[in-house]
């Protein structure tokens, strides 16, 4: 099912839009639809990723750079 809405884009934005929809004989929706899908999936395997090394040991900055530091590396 499809909905419609209005999205704003830059005018270069747009353009890059209308000729890949010309050169792919897609529409500029499907374009857009599949753009914004990808972005999804993406942050998807990002938060699985982070979900799986959530037991990790962290370390903040400013230890890492004293050890660094300590190591003569920095």
């Amino acid at each position: 099912m499809s909905v419609r809405t209005t999205v704003s884009f830059d005018e270069n934005t747009l353009k890059l839009l209308k000729l890949k929809a010309v050169e792919t004989s897609q529409s500029v929706s499907k374009i857009v639809n599949e753009l914004v899908l990808d972005a999804f999936r993406e942050d998807n395997e990002d938060l699985k990723l982070f979900e799986s090394r959530k037991n990790e040991e962290t370390i903040s900055l400013e230890n890492f750079m004293k050890k660094l530091e300590a190591d003569g590396k920095l």
